[in-house]
């Protein structure tokens, strides 16, 4: 339990149904994780009551408006989120909890305390993810922090093996700069189409390139289209987009859609 963002109230992930993995937890990864990394994958479709239908993955879940919107909005889909900061985790894992034991709502949502690239590299199965949400990330600004960026050449690429064919990335972010080095990293793995930002349009500079064995034009670019779960003039309604508005910053996004 936490106390910090709660404002005094305690927050709990202890609810059933909130936590992902067996009891909330996952296993250690294998010392051999064999030729291609697959040995540690778990089957995160099992995390849910109803394992079958479409999985939709976010990465950075904040305090989880966003899986709270759209997870009430399409009950006949599984959303993961995926957090590292832990107040962050349980705040959104304590705002699930409560809509599952009040109301019965929210069955569909699962909150996960992890690396979400360490995560979608090491054990998440292939095509497995309808879609997957990034909005508003880090944009570590300072050059010496440019590695630390989601937005990389192997993220995009292990974004392309979670995904089932037709699968979406769905990315926005408030930060030219950094939208100008989502913008070179695009370039790279989609077919040419036109541009998409909401506002605004950057350039930059980027670190690596696909490596051999990666298919140029391996994702469709296509413009950012509004989160249905969104409210009136926004584009997804995280509590950062609310923020940044209030700020009048610009707004950049895009969706790569699996080839």
């Amino acid at each position: 339990m936490s106390f910090g963002l709660g404002r005094g109230r305690a927050l709990d992930d202890a609810g059933v149904g909130v936590r992902a993995g067996p009891g909330g937890e996952l296993p250690p990864l294998p010392d051999d994780l064999g030729p291609e990394g697959r040995a540690g994958q778990v089957d995160i479709r099992a995390w849910f009551p109803h394992p079958q239908r479409p999985l939709e993955i976010e990465i950075g879940s904040g305090k989880g408006t966003f899986l709270v919107q759209q997870g009430a909005l399409r009950p006949e889909t599984n959303y993961l989120g995926i957090e590292y900061a832990r107040e962050f985790y349980l705040y959104a894992a304590d705002r699930v909890r409560r809509r599952v034991e009040a109301a019965g709502e929210l069955t569909n949502v699962r909150l996960l305390h992890a690396d979400a690239f360490e995560f979608l590299r090491w054990r998440v199965p292939d095509a497995c993810a309808r879609v997957i949400h990034l909005y508003f990330a880090d944009p570590w600004p300072k050059t010496r922090h440019h590695k630390r960026r989601m937005v990389r050449d192997e993220f995009l690429r292990q974004c392309r093996r979670v995904l089932e064919p037709g699968g979406e990335l769905r990315i926005v972010t408030d930060h030219a700069g950094y939208w100008a080095w989502m913008e070179e990293h695009f370039a790279r793995w989609c077919v040419p189409s036109g541009p998409s930002p909401l506002r605004g349009v950057g350039s930059g500079h980027d670190q690596g390139s696909p490596r051999g064995g990666d298919v140029p034009g391996g994702f469709e670019r296509l413009p950012f289209d509004r989160a249905e779960s969104a409210g009136q003039d926004e584009v997804v309604g995280t509590n950062f987009e609310r923020k940044y508005r209030r700020e009048r910053r610009p707004f950049y996004g895009a969706i790569l859609r699996r080839r």
